[in-house]
């Protein structure tokens, strides 16, 4: 389905030099002299960037409709992470390249959003928080700062981050996938 710029609205995916985006924001302007553009800021879905475009009033695009599905994650067996839909039970393997990222933050049985344009599965995204186990980090000594000190701990999941440091092997931390930024021990 094709659209105009006059049809633009923050949060719609059109295709275009070949690449999937979503509009993030837009303005109309109008010069004094000459014809009308729109000025926008476009996120490449693959990518994540956001780059700034310029188009002419008028300009058609092909508009992609973006599907989600909350799928379960099963295992990784390798070279695929198995995702199973909880009301039908289908399991599907995604190849750890489409999963990316996003697999650190992924232990068994959590539930994940992933991403359709049609047929095609573009991105897997966590939940925004996930509660993990510390299984290694150096211990904090009696006398270290309480303000601002910080030590990396390894979660059970095999991501890294920057913890508190009270924080010891055996706590369960709640982890802000999007940076990685710890929020609280549970």
């Amino acid at each position: 389905m094709a659209i105009s710029t006059a049809d633009f609205k923050n949060g719609i995916c059109i295709e275009y030099n070949g690449k999937l985006c979503t509009i993030v924001e837009f303005q109309h302007v109008k010069p004094g002299k000459g014809g009308a553009f729109v000025r926008t800021k476009l996120r490449d879905i693959k990518t994540g960037r956001v780059v700034d475009y310029t188009f002419n009033a008028g300009t058609k695009f092909d508009q992609v409709r973006l599907e989600s599905r909350k799928l379960q994650y099963l295992y990784n067996d390798g070279d695929a992470l198995n995702f199973m839909d909880p009301t039908t039970f289908e399991q599907m393997p995604v190849a750890l390249e489409v999963v990316g990222e996003a697999a650190k933050w992924l232990k068994e049985s959590d539930e994940a959003t992933l991403l359709y344009a049609g047929e095609e599965l573009i991105s897997v995204e966590p939940q925004m928080f996930v509660e993990l186990e510390v299984t290694d980090t150096d211990p904090g000594f009696k006398g270290d700062t309480v303000q601002g000190g910080t030590k990396p701990a390894t979660l059970e999941t095999g991501a890294t981050i920057q913890v508190p440091l009270f924080v010891e092997p055996g706590d369960t931390l709640q982890v802000d996938t999007r940076d990685g930024r710890f929020i609280k021990r549970v």
